[in-house]
């Protein structure tokens, strides 16, 4: 018997994956570079199951029904581009080639093109879940050549996580679009992540919460608006006892992990002028963190406010929920607002409803939230920025005056908090019809005759003016907004 789909790459998700396939009834060809992985993952996790073991790249697609679909789920990078090259030799054309991991999108575009020419189709699917979605359900973004979506789709959509009954799994679009989403929705867990750490360090360090204070408010918090994975996973955390009985978190070195995705996301931002700030603040805080030495020898040395809290701690604990909970609409906005700028750039139809609906169940960010974006753009599809939505206007607009008493009140009191404090500045940018920026293009002006726009004239038209009287009337020949 043939099989519905061969996967190389025999780590956790590879493995997940492949039983999450078996379960939904589809035959999986495996294969793995150290191959005695695979007689121990036949041994162990896949006995009892219709997977089928292969020991090279040739037996392995010599096992797959036509048009043959393998799934590459190893590392970014060269490691793609190596199983690429040892597939073709026994591929025909219409077969189709997955990559499954965590490739940069302009990879994917460029073998994406690489692959058409010889026939081959490709699919670049952003994968989201870890472990325990790969296993029961997973958030899938693919992406690349339409042609091959008819041949995977019910395989993609069986597996992944369903919400109402609707498979987190749709077609994004063209290229390296399937890739791209994957690193914004990776991007703006960054932000979560961050935003969730700052609101702990306010209770934590300002109210004196103690854990079953903290496990209590992240579970209260869980059951409202905030209802999400990671808010979830927060409060099962503060319940983990070290081997002395003592919380486990107070024993984890504050210094965070970071594979690229996040990063990769603010290179993008820049490059296309989008001001992502809350996800870069993100990014910078884990680099902020991976300086630990000089931050404690620091510590001895730069003094800081000493400020006690006299108010209602329940009260300013709310107060931190609802400033999280805008501050998250505000790194939402910003990372809609990359994919709008992507789609333009490359000339991708993206449906920006149904990437809030894949991303609403089986991934890390999934969290009811994200049915309100859902929303938004189904009832504006090309609504310019989701905070002047109707709902989420209203909601920043209910919970402003907390959100800026909690940052006024962290600040006050010296606690580091780079995104709650990045999504408020951007918010009073955005709503700033006339920025000072004037005076910068002024001074851009004065000292190097970039020029200026008017308002009294119509846009496009750049002047310059002789500031001293001696600097003369040519102006730069180029004016970049």
């Amino acid at each position: 018997m043939k099989a519905d789909i061969g996967v190389i790459g025999l780590a956790v998700m590879g493995q997940n994956l492949v039983l999450n396939m078996n379960d939904h009834n589809f035959i999986v060809a495996v294969f793995n570079r150290t191959v005695s992985k695979v007689d121990e993952f036949l041994n162990g996790p896949a006995r009892g199951t219709q997977v089928i073991g292969t020991h090279s790249i040739k037996e392995l697609i010599e096992q797959l029904k036509r048009p043959r679909k393998i799934l590459l789920m190893v590392k970014a990078g060269e490691p793609v581009d190596e199983f690429i090259s040892l597939c073709l030799p026994y591929l025909e054309k219409g077969d189709i080639i997955i990559d499954g991991g965590n490739s940069l999108y302009v990879d994917t575009n460029r073998r994406c093109q690489m692959l058409k020419e010889k026939g081959v189709l490709y699919i670049g699917a952003g994968i989201s879940g870890g472990e325990e979605g790969a296993r029961h359900g997973p958030s899938i973004m693919p992406g690349g050549h339409i042609e091959a979506w008819p041949h995977v789709k019910n395989i993609f959509q069986s597996i992944s996580a369903k919400v109402d009954g609707e498979p987190c799994c749709e077609w994004v679009g063209e290229n390296g679009s399937g890739h791209y989403v994957k690193m914004v929705h990776n991007g703006i867990e960054y932000g979560d992540m961050q935003l969730i750490s700052e609101a702990y360090s306010m209770l934590k360090n300002i109210t004196q919460f103690n854990v079953q204070q903290l496990h209590d408010t992240f579970t209260d918090w869980n059951k409202g608006d905030l209802n999400s994975y990671l808010i979830e996973i927060t409060a099962k955390i503060f319940e983990v006892k070290d081997v002395d009985g003592k919380p486990l978190i107070d024993k984890i070195l504050d210094v965070a992990g970071q594979k690229g995705t996040g990063k990769w996301t603010v290179i993008d931002a820049l490059e296309m002028g989008i001001p992502l700030t809350l996800i870069s603040e993100a990014v910078f805080a884990r680099c902020l963190s991976a300086l630990k030495d000089e931050r404690t020898v620091a510590s001895k040395y730069l003094p800081g406010p000493n400020v006690e809290f006299n108010g209602n701690k329940e009260q300013f604990a709310k107060a931190v929920g609802d400033g999280l909970y805008v501050s998250k609409i505000i790194s939402y906005a910003q990372g809609f607002m990359l994919l709008q700028q992507a789609a333009q750039n490359y000339g991708w139809k993206l449906d920006y409803g149904n990437i809030a609906l894949m991303w609403r169940g089986g991934c890390i960010i999934r969290s009811q939230f994200l049915g309100k974006i859902k929303e938004a753009y189904k009832k504006t599809p090309d609504l310019r920025n989701l905070i002047i939505n109707d709902f989420f206007c209203q909601q920043i607009q209910e919970k402003q005056a907390a959100w800026r008493m909690a940052v006024a009140k962290a600040t006050e009191c010296g606690i580091y908090i780079p995104c709650f404090s990045a999504a408020l500045i951007f918010y009073d940018g955005y709503r700033t019809a006339r920025l000072p920026s004037y005076l910068l293009q002024a001074q851009r002006d004065f000292f190097g005759a970039h020029t200026y726009e008017r308002i009294d004239r119509p846009r496009g038209q750049f002047f310059h003016t002789n500031w001293t009287g001696t600097g003369g009337d040519v102006s730069s020949g180029s004016y970049n907004v």
